[in-house]
């Protein structure tokens, strides 16, 4: 029997594929715990027209990401933070993802999930600062911070 596989099954098939696995385990176990459903003309009419909107979906999440990436490599791209300073050379607060993520925003218009900006460390030092950023998959980029002692 041909079955599409609504989840992952260990050794069998993964979600979205088409398999043909013998009737009496389709029936008895994929089917009743809705791992799976049977292979119909309908039902894998509705699973193609779902790839490819997963597909279209995804290019242009990939568009976004690249039109994302130019806008941060720009070199007038440059994300300004006012920090008061100590004695030492090294700011108050420090400079986390979220308020990193906030600045792009409230400056540019780029809106990045703070989750995504790779900073090792809170940022407490002054001068410029490149800072790495998943936008998408195996799209990054860097953002370039000026941290300014005010």
């Amino acid at each position: 029997m041909k079955v599409i596989f609504l989840a992952d099954v260990k050794g069998k098939g993964k979600k979205g594929e088409i398999k043909e696995v013998p009737t009496g385990y389709a029936q008895n176990f994929l089917i009743k715990k809705n791992l799976a459903k049977e292979a119909t003309a309908q039902a894998v009419g509705e699973l193609r027209g779902k790839q490819k909107s997963e597909e279209k979906a995804h290019a242009e999440m990939i568009a976004e990401g690249k039109a994302i990436k130019a806008q941060l490599e720009a070199e007038e791209t440059v994300v300004e933070f006012v920090e008061k300073v100590g004695p030492d050379g090294r700011t108050f607060g420090s400079i986390t993802n979220k308020k990193i993520a906030e600045e792009l925003q409230k400056q540019f218009g780029i809106k990045i999930d703070k989750r995504h900006i790779q900073v090792q460390a809170p940022i407490r030092a002054v001068g410029l600062i490149d800072v790495p950023v998943k936008i998408y998959q195996d799209i990054t980029s860097v953002i370039n911070l000026r941290v300014k002692e005010g």
